[in-house]
């Protein structure tokens, strides 16, 4: 079984400067991706503030639709699932899953660490023909001592809810810019990155030599920012698959829809 997933932090569906609506543009950037499963952060749930400045007819186009982000982006093509995170006066935002696949199950757990700042990991499992899948949305927080207390509860919540080694995907932003969390992962769950498996875009394989004829792991590939990606924030992680192809979104479009640039993978059932 192929399988083609993505993940993006849209950024709550406004530009990065200037706050400008970019919902209806983010739509047919995610049909681009011709992803069966579209991993997304920073998804709105409910923004009346924005729908009040930017539902309005205006040219004859809405610019800030009434349904939900997840809703609106999945359409009629995608089952969609929804995780509310942080939830403020004028509405709520979190992760969503998109899929092709009907979605069995999901759940939401709250890893926050703090009171001002409101994470979570949205679990869903997916009916595929040939087995189900879990997949995890993960948004992990600024602090690097919160993000590694959040990392053990995404392991727990792994092992406790996919404990016999049945396919996982694990994608989203980690905000792990130094790349503390990927030999945990690997270590407890069995899962790799994408682009440990083919190379971060360099063409040179899962692992270069060092002089001394050591190996290091390939670290994953920058995402961030999107108009000139440094920082590598993004990632997809797997168990059970092999890693066919995957590749990093860049260009003008990308930099225009969010401040994070996708990812964007194929897989098969191994």
């Amino acid at each position: 079984m192929k399988i083609r997933v993505a993940t993006y932090n849209i950024h709550k569906g406004v530009s990065s400067f200037g706050s400008n609506p970019r919902v209806l543009a983010l739509k047919k950037a995610i049909g681009l991706f011709e992803a069966d499963v579209v991993f997304l952060q920073e998804v709105q749930g409910k923004h009346e503030k924005h729908f009040a400045k930017f539902g309005e007819e205006s040219r004859g186009h809405r610019h800030w639709p009434q349904a939900a982000q997840h809703e609106f982006f999945a359409g009629d093509s995608h089952h969609s699932a929804y995780g509310m995170n942080a939830v403020y006066d004028h509405g709520h935002h979190g992760n969503a899953l998109l899929s092709r696949f009907p979605i069995a199950d999901t759940r939401n757990h709250d890893v926050s660490d703090h009171a001002y700042e409101q994470r979570g990991i949205l679990h869903c499992v997916l009916k595929t023909p040939d087995v189900n899948v879990h997949c995890y949305v993960v948004h992990l927080g600024l602090f690097e001592s919160g993000r590694g207390r959040q990392t053990q509860a995404l392991i727990d919540a792994v092992m406790a809810s996919a404990p016999n080694g049945e396919p996982v995907i694990i994608a989203g932003d980690f905000n792990d810019w130094r790349n503390t969390l990927s030999a945990k992962l690997r270590d407890k769950l069995g899962v790799v990155e994408v682009f440990d498996e083919l190379g971060s875009g360099t063409g040179i394989g899962s692992k270069v030599r060092n002089l001394v004829g050591g190996v290091q792991p390939v670290r994953p590939a920058r995402t961030f920012p999107a108009a000139l990606p440094w920082f590598r924030l993004d990632r997809i992680y797997v168990r059970g698959f092999k890693i066919d192809t995957a590749q990093v979104m860049h260009g003008t479009l990308w930099a225009k829809l969010s401040d994070h640039a996708p990812i964007v993978a194929n897989l098969m059932l191994a």
